[in-house]
């Protein structure tokens, strides 16, 4: 599924745009201003951009020409007609005001991102950590460890998200469809598994479990 990155300082509208995108199946990810959204694009690509423009520090404007490749919905407050324009004619793939309706922002995502589809072939990589295509294998420091076919799934959506919290149930709606024998209940286990095997092979990787929340791939 889609990774979508929220840039909002308001932590109200960004909790609800996240819990709302979560449940329709999308990873996302989130910054609170302009300069950490910079960093976040640095360490991972998402499929689309929901940017406000009232950001500290660079702010949605100074931000919008150094975001290539990837379609940004400006999500704003601002209503005039130019600066909308401006925006649209400077890179921005679509723009709605605040407050709007969440079906029509829903809908306005869809829109962007149909067609766009991840590579499931393309290498995916984090610190010493390299998975290249459906191959249950992983790369460590060049040695390739062998993974059953839930492990491989949950170290993609994982490696995809990088030193972000990934919900439970974002793991479990994202890779269900493949993978029968994960639940609910063996969800931990998976992990745990998955865990052993990459320090056994050495890895500077470790899977954090955030205590009611879900899981996060961090670099210790």
């Amino acid at each position: 599924m889609a990774h979508i990155l929220v840039i909002d300082d308001d932590a109200d509208i960004g909790n609800l745009l996240e819990e709302t995108l979560t449940a329709q199946g999308y990873t996302v990810s989130r910054a609170y201003s302009g300069t950490e959204a910079l960093l976040r694009l640095e360490g991972q690509k998402p499929d689309l951009v929901l940017l406000d423009l009232m950001l500290p520090g660079l702010s949605g404007e100074q931000l919008l020409p150094q975001i290539k490749g990837i379609p940004v919905i400006i999500v704003s407050a601002k209503i005039d007609t130019e600066n909308k324009v401006s925006l649209l004619l400077g890179g921005a793939a679509d723009y709605i005001t605040k407050p709007f309706h969440m079906k029509e922002l829903l809908a306005r995502v869809a829109v962007q991102l149909r067609g766009r589809t991840t590579n499931p072939a393309a290498a995916q990589s984090f610190a010493d950590l390299t998975l290249s295509g459906d191959a249950p294998l992983v790369s460590v420091c060049g040695s390739d460890i062998r993974l059953t076919r839930t492990e491989h799934a949950i170290l993609k959506l994982l490696l995809r998200n990088a030193e972000q919290v990934v919900t439970k149930s974002a793991v479990l709606d994202q890779i269900a469809p493949d993978t029968p024998d994960c639940t609910e209940t063996s969800l931990k286990q998976h992990i745990s598994n998955l865990r052993r095997k990459l320090r056994a092979a050495g890895s500077v990787c470790n899977i954090e479990a955030v205590w009611g929340i879900g899981f996060r791939l961090h670099r210790e």
